[in-house]
């Protein structure tokens, strides 16, 4: 009864979702057409989830730099969201040497952000 209860008990508990490296995420954007249709792939829609979780772990982290006093990674505009093409995001992945494409997407953001809106 132990081992079972233990077994769901654990089958509960939500797992840390993996970082996708960057190699990753640019092996499965080449399959995915450029075209309007791409949006209905499940594919793409979990490449489009995998920048949306990036982002949203960059905004929790400078929230929570601004917050203990210290400074952030990078500096956005304070009017508006930061916009990007997918045209841009793939040109700024394919720039990483292949040597340091095993980083996260996230990562891989962190550093666009901090070049793009240095503090």
């Amino acid at each position: 009864m132990k081992h079972t209860l233990l077994a769901v008990a654990l089958m509960l508990v939500p797992v840390a979702a993996k970082a996708m490296p960057v190699s990753e995420f640019l092996a499965e954007a080449e399959d995915i057409p450029h075209n309007p249709s791409a949006l209905l792939r499940a594919d793409t829609r979990r490449l489009m989830g995998e920048i949306r979780a990036s982002f949203e772990t960059l905004s929790t982290e400078r929230e929570a730099a601004l917050a203990a006093g210290r400074t952030p990674a990078f500096c956005p505009p304070e009017r508006g969201r930061v916009a990007i093409s997918a045209d841009e995001l793939l040109t700024r992945l394919n720039s990483i040497p292949a040597s340091r494409r095993q980083i996260s997407v996230t990562q891989a953001m962190r550093e666009w952000m901090a070049d793009r809106f240095p503090c």
